[in-house]
């Protein structure tokens, strides 16, 4: 990833862990797209594409198959933070995490965790808001039809690199 480094922290499991082998496809004040390949070998999922939104707090992620079936968008709630001098960014999964389907159902996964979370003081009650707000926003963005303005920018960058499955 050139200079830039990447780290996914969790709460649940608890790991921070750098994803050194991810691919940085584009970047800018706004956005940050990479591509990877599962850490952890899943039943299904294989490899994707990720876009970080830095204003919105949210990553969305396009979910392949080994064959390069489109299997889901998942979109995760995140915090971050970022060191400029080591251009290095801590990504905190905030755990509520929407899941769309190729057909288009939506599905909204891991609030229980959230409250876990809170009752383990994992997780203070300003980040619990913060992840509530930005989920709230991200369901307005995909029940009024927009979605597919977040799901451009990986697009994208699959057809400009050949990136696709």
């Amino acid at each position: 990833m050139e200079t830039l480094k990447i780290y996914r922290k969790r709460l649940i499991p608890e790991e921070c862990i750098l994803l050194k082998d991810d691919i940085l496809l584009y970047r800018d004040e706004h956005v940050i797209i990479t591509k990877w390949v599962t850490l952890h070998p899943k039943k299904d999922l294989d490899h994707g594409l990720s876009c970080y939104f830095l204003e919105h707090g949210v990553k969305v992620s396009k979910f392949y198959d080994r064959e390069g079936k489109l299997l889901s968008w998942y979109c995760d709630i995140v915090s971050y933070t970022y060191d400029k001098e080591s251009d290095t960014y801590v990504f905190t999964d905030l755990l509520a995490d929407v899941i769309i389907s190729p057909d288009g159902f939506v599905k909204v996964v891991d609030l229980d965790e959230l409250a876990d979370a809170r009752e383990q003081e994992m997780i203070s009650k300003d980040m619990i808001l913060t992840s509530l707000r930005q989920l709230n926003a991200l369901l307005t963005i995909i029940y009024k039809g927009d979605f597919c303005r977040l799901q451009k920018y990986i697009e994208d960058q699959e057809e400009k690199s050949g990136q696709a499955p």
